[in-house]
């Protein structure tokens, strides 16, 4: 099992806007059958106006293969186009669950 976590820093007084486009391709991803356990998060500590959104996957290639469908959408492209205004930068993350 593989944990996927991407993390995004949003611009400053835009979580709401940010948080609302993100459930909007959260939605489309379940749509897809995309990324089944997956949660988004915000910051209470730490740095501010930041987002993660992490899923979990059976293995690598199975996130490989599922990325490659939502990526493949247009109207997920769409949905994405969306939400990038908000964000300013973002990095990923892949870790083995473990236990």
């Amino acid at each position: 099992m593989i944990l996927v976590r991407n993390t995004f820093r949003i611009k400053f007084g835009q979580a709401k806007p940010a948080i609302a486009a993100f459930k909007e391709i959260l939605a489309l991803n379940a749509r897809l059958g995309v990324g089944a356990q997956s949660r988004l998060l915000s910051d209470l500590t730490g740095p501010s106006y930041t987002l993660l959104f992490e899923m979990e996957f059976a293995s690598l290639g199975d996130w490989e293969n599922q990325s490659m469908t939502i990526m493949g959408s247009s109207e997920w492209r769409a949905c994405y186009e969306r939400f990038i205004p908000y964000a300013e930068a973002g990095s990923r993350e892949i870790f083995n669950v473990v236990a």
